[in-house]
């Protein structure tokens, strides 16, 4: 059974910020389970046991290498795309997720070919679905 597909999802997006106005995103690589050579904030599915907090702080470590400084919940959103023919759905929870700028490194780089940080209104393109629902949904909390 796979997460997404034969149930819903669950998972947590986070939206790292330096405090002064720059966002990081990742550009996904072809070892990313989809939407390769697109801009991504960052996330995870939340596996059994752990809370949506325990996995944002496990899955910013495990991506940027870094530990938060402060983490605040925007809220949630679903997220139904059409992968590969089948139809997908997950609940993404997200969040504000601010780090230290000079310890941030692609901690993950067989999965993302880089990383960068952009204003909010001057975001890389193309940017992965997910991405534009949040900022659909969330922008006004984006400074």
């Amino acid at each position: 059974m796979q997460k997404g597909v034969d149930y819903i999802g669950v998972g947590v997006s986070f939206i790292c910020h330096d405090g002064k106005g720059n966002y990081l995103m990742n550009k996904r690589g072809k070892n990313c389970r989809d939407e390769h050579g697109k801009w991504d904030f960052g996330g995870g599915g939340v596996d059994f046991g752990f809370s949506l907090e325990e996995t944002v702080y496990k899955e910013v470590k495990e991506e940027y290498g870094v530990k938060p400084i402060s983490c605040e919940i925007l809220g949630y959103k679903d997220v139904f795309r059409k992968q590969n023919g089948k139809h997908t759905h997950w609940i993404s929870n997200d969040f504000l997720v601010q780090v230290d700028r000079k310890k941030v490194k692609n901690n993950e780089p067989h999965k993302f070919n880089e990383i960068g940080w952009f204003k909010i209104n001057k975001l890389p393109k193309p940017l992965h679905p997910g991405v534009l629902i949040t900022l659909k949904k969330f922008k006004d909390k984006l400074k």
